[in-house]
């Protein structure tokens, strides 16, 4: 095993993730097998409760795990699909240890930071290293040298290069060399305080990422390899780019890709850029334009939504189509008449996830342009949530739709909670998360565009409004409800309303050959082309997982193993009985099984 350790000074939001993706995306160019993995000095198990304001975008990996955003930016750089071992947090370690504790796994031993808690941290890198089979792991350390919380982490790291020896273990160390004054002068001194603070709990960097607005002069690049004893040629420059996934072949232009074969005597291999070059100059071509309208709640902090900018940036990459995001504040957007006109004469509009009743009103708003202006429309998660609630208001004749999160006693839940999850309390780790396989029906849009089936994430979708009882429909009731929608909406461009959290993936193509696996969807390449066409598309009809108990007997598995928890859309009745016109009909999906 060989470990590539990236730390990170000065302050925080450097770019230690990007720098960490990119050093993998260097190493895999070389035909050398990696596996990446993020430590997160908070206390928190997981990132599923953390305020996006704080730390962005949960991402969601494949079995159910809430992660931390740079784990979304791991899986597009390298193109590998990782888990909950690849994200460690103080409160996981903790946690561990603590229930070694109680189990008497120490024999009556005083536990303490060390050797126990670094020895945990240890042994979880060793294991993520060997459960994945990877000649080198490379491992980013959340926050900045000198906080106490990541010192437990940075210690064991420091363990570790002693127990694995000479030519196993490299350290980079990113900071920041700020350009003040007039002329733009770049300073130095945060980064010698930073690596000298290194140094002080014994680590020595081989390697300093310097950020900063623009690239280093040959003097300064001098002047920190003087002062913190690193080779000149150690001394990476990492200007701010145009897109993220310029870095990889900044650093190799900078040697980076060689430098680390030294030190960690790697084979001196040629690395292979020809997909990665191809999709950069894609990006940079710029054939015609789309604005493409994001309305959420979170829009002052764009990592909020970081998986669907960057499905736009993978977008462009294939179809050469600039994307342009505008941001609306769905609170705002009710009492703005010049945004909502605005937001009418978008290309496109997109209205991602995020709980609770804050915003809503104008998500609606924003849904029924699209549904009146005949504007390519993406409801994801919370959008489609949203969505189905617009449409049974002002289609449906139903005022008082509504979901039971919001409006617990509503006349007219269009949305509710399953009863499988009525008597969860806890917030972290208790909705139904992760890959899930869905069937697509032979013939529908969904499936021209994905093919056989395709992966979802966090899907939390339920039955439809169909005639009759739910739970025993049959599935060509199904299939004709979806008739109602495609009718009704015959003149639509586009309507997708996806019930996936954050992305689903194509199994191939140009995005898992260049590496860039896992955030281009073709859901979003279609839409960009149907934004890109305006009005000259055809209306795709919304992604729909049938009932569970038509899911459990077509698997020959177990009810309780197929039933969905989280808020669903879910067929209700009315007076006399079921209403054949209050309905939502769903396309396309025959059934759905458990990776």
């Amino acid at each position: 095993m060989k470990v590539i350790a990236v730390s990170g000074g000065v302050i925080s939001g450097l770019g230690k993730g990007i720098t960490t993706s990119s050093l993998g995306r260097l190493l895999k160019a070389r035909g050398i097998p990696v596996t990446i993995l993020k430590i997160d000095p908070y206390l928190n198990v997981d990132a599923g409760t953390m305020n996006p304001y704080q730390h962005g975008e949960v991402f969601v990996l494949d079995d159910g795990t809430e992660a931390d955003l740079d784990l979304g930016n791991y899986e597009r750089f390298l193109g590998q699909s990782l888990n909950g071992s690849h994200n460690l947090t103080t409160g996981k370690i903790y946690r561990a240890v603590i229930e070694k504790e109680r189990r008497g796994d120490y024999l009556g031993n005083t536990v303490q930071i060390i050797p126990h808690v670094t020895g945990e941290i240890k042994r979880m890198i060793r294991d993520v290293a060997q459960v994945s089979g990877a000649e080198i792991v490379l491992v980013e350390v959340g926050g900045t040298v000198g906080d106490i919380e990541s010192l437990p982490f940075l210690e064991a790291l420091r363990e570790l290069s002693y127990e694995l020896g000479e030519g196993h273990m490299a350290f980079v160390h990113t900071t920041l060399v700020p350009f003040v004054g007039p002329v733009g002068e770049a300073k130095t001194k945060p980064t010698q305080h930073s690596v000298r603070e290194l140094r002080a709990i014994g680590i020595r960097p081989n390697l300093i990422m310097a950020r900063g607005a623009a690239p280093l002069t040959p003097d300064i690049k001098a002047k920190i390899s003087l002062f913190c004893d690193v080779p000149p040629e150690a001394v990476i420059s990492v200007p701010d780019q145009y897109v993220v996934y310029e870095v990889p072949l900044v650093l190799e232009a900078q040697g980076v890709g060689a430098l680390l074969s030294k030190i960690l005597k790697l084979p001196d291999r040629e690395p292979e850029y020809g997909a990665w070059k191809e999709f950069l100059a894609t990006y940079r071509r710029e054939e015609g334009s789309v604005e493409v309208a994001v309305v959420g709640k979170y829009t002052e902090l764009h990592d909020a939504y970081l998986s669907h900018v960057e499905a736009f940036h993978h977008v462009q990459g294939r179809l050469g189509l600039a994307v342009h995001l505008q941001w609306y504040d769905s609170e705002d957007l009710p009492r703005s008449p010049a945004a909502l006109e605005r937001l009418r004469r978008s290309d496109a509009i997109l209205v991602p996830g995020g709980f609770g009743p804050r915003g809503i009103e104008g998500k609606m708003l924003a849904i029924e342009a699209a549904r009146k202006e005949k504007i390519p429309f993406l409801g994801v998660c919370y959008g489609f949530q949203m969505a189905a609630i617009e449409f049974a208001r002002h289609e449906l004749e139903l005022p008082e739709a509504h979901s039971t999160e919001i409006e617990p006693h509503t006349k007219d839940p269009v949305v509710c909670l399953l009863e499988e999850q009525q008597a969860v309390e806890a917030l972290g780790g208790t909705m139904r998360l992760g890959a899930l396989r869905v069937l697509l029906e032979p013939g529908s849009r969904i499936a021209e565009l994905y093919g056989r089936g395709f992966d979802t994430y966090a899907a939390t979708p339920g039955p439809a409004y169909v005639e009759g009882d739910p739970r025993g429909a049959a599935a060509p009731r199904v299939r004709s409800s979806s008739q109602y929608l495609r009718d009704h909406l015959a003149e639509a461009p586009w309507l997708v309303i996806p019930v996936i959290h954050r992305r689903a993936r194509e199994s191939a193509g140009v995005a898992e050959q260049a590496g860039l696996y896992g955030s281009i969807l073709p859901a979003f390449w279609s839409f960009m082309l149907a934004a890109r066409a305006r009005g000259l598309g055809t209306v795709l009809t919304t992604l729909h997982l049938p009932y569970e108990r038509e899911a459990a007997e077509v698997l020959g598995v177990p009810y309780e193993e197929v039933t969905q928890v989280g808020m669903t859309p879910l067929a209700y009745y009315r007076g006399e009985g079921f209403r054949p016109a209050a309905r939502i009909p769903l396309d396309g999906i025959l059934h759905w099984e458990r990776w």
